[in-house]
Protein backbone atom coordinates (compact mmCIF):
# COMPACT_ATOMS: atom_id res chain seq x y z
CA UNK A 1 0.00 0.00 0.00
CA UNK A 2 1.59 3.51 -1.28
CA UNK A 3 1.72 6.37 1.62
CA UNK A 4 2.83 8.59 -1.17
CA UNK A 5 5.44 9.32 1.53
CA UNK A 6 8.34 10.78 -1.39
CA UNK A 7 5.63 12.42 -3.71
CA UNK A 8 7.66 15.03 -5.90
CA UNK A 9 10.84 13.65 -4.84
CA UNK A 10 13.78 12.32 -7.11
CA UNK A 11 17.06 10.21 -6.06
CA UNK A 12 19.44 8.22 -7.24
CA UNK A 13 19.70 4.22 -6.25
CA UNK A 14 23.13 2.38 -5.97
CA UNK A 15 23.65 -1.13 -5.93
CA UNK A 16 20.29 -2.65 -7.40
CA UNK A 17 21.92 -6.31 -9.13
CA UNK A 18 18.94 -8.61 -9.63
CA UNK A 19 15.53 -8.65 -7.72
CA UNK A 20 17.06 -10.04 -4.47
CA UNK A 21 18.93 -7.32 -3.79
CA UNK A 22 18.23 -4.20 -1.16
CA UNK A 23 18.56 -1.55 -3.87
CA UNK A 24 16.34 -3.48 -6.30
CA UNK A 25 13.44 -3.53 -3.50
CA UNK A 26 14.06 -0.03 -2.56
CA UNK A 27 13.93 1.01 -5.71
CA UNK A 28 10.76 -0.19 -6.44
CA UNK A 29 9.17 1.39 -3.12
CA UNK A 30 10.67 4.54 -3.86
CA UNK A 31 8.62 4.45 -7.21
CA UNK A 32 5.96 3.26 -5.46
CA UNK A 33 5.94 6.02 -2.68
CA UNK A 34 5.49 8.59 -5.66
CA UNK A 35 9.45 9.27 -6.29
CA UNK A 36 11.22 9.74 -9.84
CA UNK A 37 14.62 7.52 -9.99
CA UNK A 38 18.06 6.79 -11.46
CA UNK A 39 19.14 3.42 -11.28
CA UNK A 40 22.94 2.85 -10.87
CA UNK A 41 25.79 0.04 -11.14
CA UNK A 42 29.38 -0.59 -11.87
CA UNK A 43 29.94 -1.11 -15.81
CA UNK A 44 30.05 -4.80 -15.26
CA UNK A 45 26.98 -5.53 -13.32
CA UNK A 46 25.04 -3.56 -16.15
CA UNK A 47 26.11 -5.84 -18.66
CA UNK A 48 24.12 -8.76 -16.86
CA UNK A 49 21.10 -7.17 -17.99
CA UNK A 50 18.97 -7.53 -15.04
CA UNK A 51 18.43 -3.80 -14.07
CA UNK A 52 16.97 -3.12 -17.37
CA UNK A 53 13.98 -5.18 -15.80
CA UNK A 54 13.80 -2.78 -12.47
CA UNK A 55 14.15 0.37 -14.86
CA UNK A 56 10.98 -0.77 -16.90
CA UNK A 57 9.01 -1.50 -13.63
CA UNK A 58 10.07 1.90 -12.30
CA UNK A 59 8.43 4.23 -15.18
CA UNK A 60 11.61 3.43 -17.34
CA UNK A 61 13.52 4.94 -15.04
CA UNK A 62 17.00 6.08 -16.77
CA UNK A 63 20.33 3.62 -16.35
CA UNK A 64 23.67 5.63 -16.42
CA UNK A 65 26.56 3.11 -15.46
CA UNK A 66 29.41 4.61 -12.68
CA UNK A 67 32.33 3.37 -11.44
CA UNK A 68 32.30 4.84 -7.71
CA UNK A 69 35.77 4.61 -7.63
CA UNK A 70 36.01 7.26 -10.48
CA UNK A 71 35.40 10.65 -9.84
CA UNK A 72 34.39 11.76 -13.40
CA UNK A 73 32.00 8.82 -13.41
CA UNK A 74 30.18 10.36 -10.71
CA UNK A 75 30.47 13.63 -11.87
CA UNK A 76 28.87 12.67 -14.99
CA UNK A 77 25.97 10.67 -13.37
CA UNK A 78 24.97 13.54 -11.12
CA UNK A 79 25.13 15.71 -14.26
CA UNK A 80 22.94 13.29 -16.25
CA UNK A 81 20.65 12.78 -13.15
CA UNK A 82 19.91 16.58 -12.34
CA UNK A 83 19.56 17.27 -16.65
CA UNK A 84 16.67 14.28 -16.05
CA UNK A 85 14.89 15.41 -13.58
CA UNK A 86 15.80 19.40 -14.11
CA UNK A 87 16.77 20.08 -10.67
CA UNK A 88 18.77 18.54 -7.63
CA UNK A 89 18.35 15.25 -5.97
CA UNK A 90 16.64 14.63 -2.66
CA UNK A 91 17.18 11.38 -1.57
CA UNK A 92 20.33 8.81 -2.59
CA UNK A 93 21.27 4.94 -1.52
CA UNK A 94 24.42 3.59 -1.48
CA UNK A 95 23.90 -0.12 -1.70
CA UNK A 96 27.56 -0.53 -2.26
CA UNK A 97 30.21 -3.26 -1.27
CA UNK A 98 32.62 -6.40 -3.03
CA UNK A 99 35.31 -8.09 -0.81
CA UNK A 100 38.04 -9.75 -3.36
CA UNK A 101 39.58 -11.72 0.14
CA UNK A 102 35.84 -12.78 0.81
CA UNK A 103 35.80 -14.22 -3.49
CA UNK A 104 39.06 -15.59 -3.31
CA UNK A 105 38.78 -17.46 0.28
CA UNK A 106 41.69 -14.98 1.70
CA UNK A 107 41.32 -15.60 5.53
CA UNK A 108 41.33 -12.65 7.49
CA UNK A 109 44.32 -13.30 8.95
CA UNK A 110 46.16 -13.45 5.96
CA UNK A 111 44.69 -10.93 3.43
CA UNK A 112 45.94 -9.64 0.28
CA UNK A 113 46.62 -6.31 0.88
CA UNK A 114 45.96 -4.82 -2.97
CA UNK A 115 42.92 -6.51 -2.27
CA UNK A 116 41.86 -5.00 0.33
CA UNK A 117 42.53 -1.78 -0.50
CA UNK A 118 40.15 -2.33 -3.15
CA UNK A 119 37.39 -3.82 -0.99
CA UNK A 120 37.94 -0.71 1.23
CA UNK A 121 38.01 1.73 -1.23
CA UNK A 122 34.75 0.18 -3.12
CA UNK A 123 32.52 -0.58 -0.01
CA UNK A 124 33.48 2.90 2.25
CA UNK A 125 35.58 5.48 0.36
CA UNK A 126 33.13 5.00 -2.28
CA UNK A 127 30.30 7.09 -0.24
CA UNK A 128 33.16 9.71 0.41
CA UNK A 129 33.66 10.39 -3.28
CA UNK A 130 29.51 10.17 -3.28
CA UNK A 131 29.11 12.73 -0.84
CA UNK A 132 32.49 14.61 -2.34
CA UNK A 133 30.71 14.83 -5.79
CA UNK A 134 27.42 16.01 -4.51
CA UNK A 135 28.77 18.64 -1.98
CA UNK A 136 31.27 19.98 -5.06
CA UNK A 137 28.05 20.45 -7.57
CA UNK A 138 25.53 20.96 -5.09
CA UNK A 139 23.57 18.36 -6.25
CA UNK A 140 21.74 17.74 -3.23
CA UNK A 141 18.58 19.57 -1.67
CA UNK A 142 18.48 20.97 1.67
CA UNK A 143 16.92 18.35 3.91
CA UNK A 144 18.19 15.48 1.22
CA UNK A 145 18.35 12.20 2.50
CA UNK A 146 21.84 10.11 1.95
CA UNK A 147 21.30 6.03 3.50
CA UNK A 148 24.11 3.48 3.50
CA UNK A 149 24.03 0.07 4.29
CA UNK A 150 25.71 -1.81 6.55
CA UNK A 151 26.21 -4.73 8.84
CA UNK A 152 26.91 -5.06 12.94
CA UNK A 153 29.77 -6.71 12.01
CA UNK A 154 31.40 -3.18 11.97
CA UNK A 155 30.45 -3.04 15.82
CA UNK A 156 30.73 -7.19 17.07
CA UNK A 157 33.35 -10.17 15.73
CA UNK A 158 31.34 -12.16 12.84
CA UNK A 159 34.82 -13.83 11.84
CA UNK A 160 33.50 -15.09 8.63
CA UNK A 161 32.94 -11.70 7.70
CA UNK A 162 36.49 -11.06 7.08
CA UNK A 163 37.55 -7.26 5.60
CA UNK A 164 34.10 -6.70 5.31
CA UNK A 165 33.50 -5.76 9.07
CA UNK A 166 36.17 -3.07 8.31
CA UNK A 167 34.88 -1.67 5.56
CA UNK A 168 31.75 -1.21 7.56
CA UNK A 169 33.43 0.41 10.26
CA UNK A 170 35.16 2.66 7.54
CA UNK A 171 31.25 3.31 6.12
CA UNK A 172 30.10 4.56 9.09
CA UNK A 173 33.16 6.84 10.01
CA UNK A 174 32.36 8.45 7.02
CA UNK A 175 28.64 8.86 7.54
CA UNK A 176 29.05 10.32 11.13
CA UNK A 177 31.85 12.87 9.46
CA UNK A 178 30.72 14.02 6.16
CA UNK A 179 27.02 13.95 8.06
CA UNK A 180 28.41 16.64 10.17
CA UNK A 181 29.67 18.74 7.25
CA UNK A 182 26.78 18.35 5.50
CA UNK A 183 24.36 19.56 7.93
CA UNK A 184 25.88 22.44 8.53
CA UNK A 185 25.93 23.81 4.70
CA UNK A 186 22.82 22.28 3.27
CA UNK A 187 21.12 20.31 6.31
CA UNK A 188 21.34 17.24 4.18
CA UNK A 189 21.37 13.91 6.28
CA UNK A 190 23.56 11.03 6.40
CA UNK A 191 22.95 7.59 7.80
CA UNK A 192 23.23 3.95 7.71
CA UNK A 193 21.27 1.31 8.56
CA UNK A 194 22.36 -1.54 9.87
CA UNK A 195 20.07 -4.58 7.98
CA UNK A 196 19.62 -7.80 9.56
CA UNK A 197 21.94 -10.99 7.68
CA UNK A 198 19.66 -10.87 4.32
CA UNK A 199 19.79 -14.10 1.38
CA UNK A 200 21.05 -11.28 -0.91
CA UNK A 201 23.34 -12.16 -4.23
CA UNK A 202 26.26 -10.47 -2.09
CA UNK A 203 25.49 -11.76 1.06
CA UNK A 204 25.28 -15.43 0.38
CA UNK A 205 28.94 -15.20 -0.73
CA UNK A 206 29.93 -15.38 3.17
CA UNK A 207 31.67 -18.21 4.27
CA UNK A 208 28.94 -20.28 6.50
CA UNK A 209 26.18 -18.23 6.08
CA UNK A 210 23.27 -20.07 6.20
CA UNK A 211 24.36 -21.49 9.67
CA UNK A 212 24.74 -17.24 10.27
CA UNK A 213 21.26 -16.31 8.97
CA UNK A 214 19.79 -19.21 11.05
CA UNK A 215 21.63 -18.00 14.53
CA UNK A 216 20.19 -14.12 13.99
CA UNK A 217 16.91 -15.30 12.76
CA UNK A 218 17.23 -17.27 16.92
CA UNK A 219 18.60 -13.99 18.28
CA UNK A 220 16.38 -11.34 17.00
CA UNK A 221 12.91 -11.28 19.40
CA UNK A 222 10.89 -10.37 16.13
CA UNK A 223 13.32 -12.38 13.75
CA UNK A 224 15.39 -11.21 10.79
CA UNK A 225 14.36 -8.14 8.85
CA UNK A 226 13.69 -9.08 5.26
CA UNK A 227 14.98 -6.91 2.26
CA UNK A 228 10.87 -5.74 1.86
CA UNK A 229 10.88 -4.32 5.51
CA UNK A 230 14.43 -2.63 4.49
CA UNK A 231 13.53 -0.55 1.34
CA UNK A 232 10.50 0.30 3.63
CA UNK A 233 12.32 1.66 6.65
CA UNK A 234 14.78 3.46 3.77
CA UNK A 235 11.81 5.06 2.48
CA UNK A 236 10.79 6.54 5.36
CA UNK A 237 14.47 7.62 5.82
CA UNK A 238 14.11 9.44 2.43
CA UNK A 239 10.90 11.11 3.41
CA UNK A 240 10.50 14.58 5.64
CA UNK A 241 9.16 12.08 8.47
CA UNK A 242 12.79 11.93 9.42
CA UNK A 243 14.36 15.52 9.04
CA UNK A 244 15.76 15.74 12.03
CA UNK A 245 17.39 12.23 12.05
CA UNK A 246 21.47 12.40 10.91
CA UNK A 247 24.98 10.87 11.27
CA UNK A 248 23.33 7.61 13.39
CA UNK A 249 23.86 4.09 12.73
CA UNK A 250 20.31 2.68 12.51
CA UNK A 251 19.67 -1.03 13.70
CA UNK A 252 17.28 -3.05 11.64
CA UNK A 253 17.29 -6.36 12.79
CA UNK A 254 14.53 -7.65 15.00
CA UNK A 255 16.64 -6.69 17.91
CA UNK A 256 19.42 -8.70 17.48
CA UNK A 257 21.85 -5.52 18.15
CA UNK A 258 20.37 -5.49 21.70
CA UNK A 259 19.51 -8.91 22.58
CA UNK A 260 22.34 -10.71 24.80
CA UNK A 261 20.84 -14.40 24.31
CA UNK A 262 17.36 -15.65 24.18
CA UNK A 263 15.50 -18.73 25.08
CA UNK A 264 15.66 -20.19 21.97
CA UNK A 265 19.08 -20.17 21.68
CA UNK A 266 19.88 -21.50 25.56
CA UNK A 267 17.56 -24.62 24.16
CA UNK A 268 19.29 -25.06 21.36
CA UNK A 269 22.36 -24.88 23.20
CA UNK A 270 21.15 -27.55 26.06
CA UNK A 271 20.20 -30.40 23.38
Amino acid sequence: MSHQLLKGKKGIIFGALDEKSIAWKTALKCYEEGAQIVLTNAPVALRMGEINKLAEACGNAPVIGADVTNMDDLKNLFEKSMEHFGGKVDFVLHSIGMSLNVRKGKHYTELNYEWNTKTLDISAMSLHRVLRTAWDMDAINEWGSVVALTYIAAQRVFPDYNEMADAKSLLESITRSFGYHYAVKNKVRVNTISQSPTKTTAGSGVKGFDGFINYAEKMSPLGNATAEDCANYIAVMFSDLTRYVTMQNLFHDGGFSFTGVTAEVIEQMEK
